[in-house]
Order: structure tokens, then sequence, then C-alpha cells
């Protein structure tokens, strides 16, 4: 199960490089229920993504390098490429994405909790700005179907 918040951010931190990050570059075979594909650095993974905005299921199953670049071409949508910076905040971590090209400048935040009633307590920092936990235009999936502009 996992259970995350998302949020838009006020500003970047201004250490960010300070902190350990991954370059991830992900695509959708399906957005209803979610079949994700997903090259982190140097690993690959097939992920189920059940239904649900601030709780779903998800399971991800390894994939090899063969097999991803074997899948991507059969992806609907973009390909969404972004930097991945994990930040701590006791007991959390953050997830902070910074997208690539098409999508730049949007950065979000991402914290996942273990249960339902932290996710709910939970008070974001300062630099965060709006919780869009709840607004699915901010999901990965949603973002890989839009048109060009």
């Amino acid at each position: 199960m996992e259970i995350e918040k998302k949020f838009t951010v006020r500003e970047l931190p201004s250490d960010l490089e300070r902190y350990p990050s991954h370059l991830i570059q992900q695509a959708y075979l399906n957005t209803d229920p979610v079949i994700r594909i997903r090259k982190e650095d140097d690993s690959y993974y097939l992920t189920y993504k059940g239904k649900g905005l601030l709780a779903r299921e998800e399971y991800n199953l390894p994939l090899t390098e063969k097999a991803y670049e074997h899948l991507l071409p059969k992806a609907d949508g973009k390909v969404i490429s972004k930097r991945r910076y994990l930040i701590p905040l006791e007991p959390y971590t953050i997830e902070l994405d910074v997208f690539h090209a098409p999508f730049a400048p949007l950065v979000i935040a991402e914290v996942e909790f273990p249960t339902t009633q932290e996710a709910l307590a939970f008070q974001p920092p300062e630099w965060f700005l709006e919780d869009v936990t709840m607004d699915p235009a901010y999901h990965n999936s949603t973002l890989s179907a839009l048109k060009p502009t």
C-alpha cells in the first residue's frame, strides 16, 4: 500500500545539490489501472498502481534493461524524465521531483507515510506551497497523457 501526499513548492531548497538524487525515466503502458515502466539510474521496474489518491495499492516487479527497452516504445503518451532528490524530514523523506522538458518547470514534492492517520496529520515545511494530493492532474500518469502545447 502506498500512502503519500503531494505538494507544489514555493521555492527549491538552496542547498538542493547536497542531497542524494536519482535520474528517473518512466512511461505508462496503461493509465486505468496504472501500469508503469521505470528506469531509475541503472535499475528497471514495472509497477502496478490501484485506484486512489491518498492511499492505493502499489506493486513493483523488477525488469531487465532489455525488457524495459522493449516495452518503452509500446507506452502511451509522453515519457516522463525527472531528477528526484531525497530530502530528510524526520521521520519521513521528501521525494522532490524536478521535471525535465516538456514538463519543466514543474516541481512536485511527495512524502510517503506508514499510515493514513500520519498522512492526514502531516504539517508540511514552509517551502511547500499547495497540497495537490487529491488532484489527479498531478499524477504522473495524467501528465504523460497531456497533449503537446
